[in-house]
């Protein structure tokens, strides 16, 4: 503003004025996530049933005959959900859970999706999975839509317990309630009728069998449909990022939204891009360039260096000389 009030003039001194405040520090670490911030949709479309299982901790609860946590699985085809009540969040409970309700009653699963938590990202974890053949994805910090199934789950069971405990939300006897997926998902195949003979009672589970597959197919190619209108609908409203290796980019600190902080910065960095991967995955250095991590493209910005302040010499002409 000095500047312009002084009245120097030149040919760029418009473009320069608009980098120099699109430069500013202070500037660039202001504001909030927007929706043209999100990342392109990318739907998991699953084929069979019991291929991929997403598994989360929910906790920690008010403790109930011992028990603070519950360990959740939901199947990505059927949306059947697993839940057993858990003293403690460790990796050795994650491993009884994996081979006494999923491995040894739906079968061996073809992947898990987990967020990145030491229960889940641990050497015994791995060599279980590793013996079965099972793949391993995890789900970033900064985006857990990457197993938003799980995440629905929770939300569903801490609807329901909410119902049954007190009004004062410190019931010590949740664990003794039936777990919502008991009441709720689970209802068994049975026949109706007892008397009938044991050959029809085969032919018609067989048909039963029959029908059902052809009941999956029909959803997976509705699902399909319906998944490829919502990506169409959900990326035209985002805005295309392009980020390249060596670029310095500000990373939101998602962290702000559980511990709110006046006058404090959302934004942190600025980074170095050591590498962008497939499916907006870029690795970030730290800011002592000594290892790295994994975000989200989302959740970053260019960052613009501040206007070179170099001073240059001009020789001005005498108006009266010239």
């Amino acid at each position: 503003m000095r500047v312009l009030q002084s009245g120097f003039c030149w040919p760029s001194l418009f473009k320069d004025a608009h980098t120099m405040c699109k430069s500013c520090d202070r500037c660039q670490r202001l504001g909030k996530l927007s929706r043209r911030n999100m990342m392109p949709l990318n739907p998991i479309l699953i084929v069979d049933l019991f291929y991929v299982w997403g598994i989360d901790f929910m906790g920690l609860f008010p403790m109930s005959f011992g028990y603070s946590y519950i360990l959740v699985g939901i199947d990505y085809v059927s949306k059947w959900v697993e839940a057993v009540p858990c003293k403690h969040n460790d990796h050795r409970v994650v491993l009884k859970f994996l081979k006494e309700n999923i491995f040894s009653r739906f079968g061996v699963p073809k992947a898990i999706i987990s967020d990145e938590g030491t229960h889940f990202c641990n050497k015994p974890f791995e060599t279980l999975l590793a013996k079965y053949g099972v793949k391993h994805k995890v789900a970033t910090p900064y985006h857990p839509q990457t197993n938003g199934q799980v995440e629905l789950a929770n939300n569903e069971i801490k609807n329901i317990l909410m119902k049954v405990v007190n009004t004062n939300r410190k019931d010590c006897l949740w664990q003794k309630c039936h777990l919502p997926v008991k009441l709720e998902y689970k209802a068994w195949w049975s026949i109706k009728k007892l008397n009938m003979d044991l050959s029809k009672a085969g032919l018609k589970r067989f048909l039963d069998h029959s029908e059902m597959e052809e009941l999956r197919n029909d959803a997976y190619i509705n699902s399909k449909i319906v998944k490829e209108k919502l990506k169409r609908w959900h990326d035209q409203l985002i805005s295309r990022k392009n980020f390249q290796n060596g670029q310095r980019v500000l990373l939101y600190d998602s962290k702000l939204h559980i511990f709110p902080g006046k006058l404090k910065s959302r934004w942190i960095g600025p980074f170095t891009i050591h590498q962008v991967h497939s499916n907006r995955v870029v690795e970030l250095l730290n800011s002592n360039n000594i290892g790295s991590f994994k975000v989200n493209d989302h959740c970053l910005k260019p960052f613009v260096e501040s206007f070179s302040r170099d001073k240059e010499e001009f020789i001005l002409l005498d108006p009266h000389q010239a």
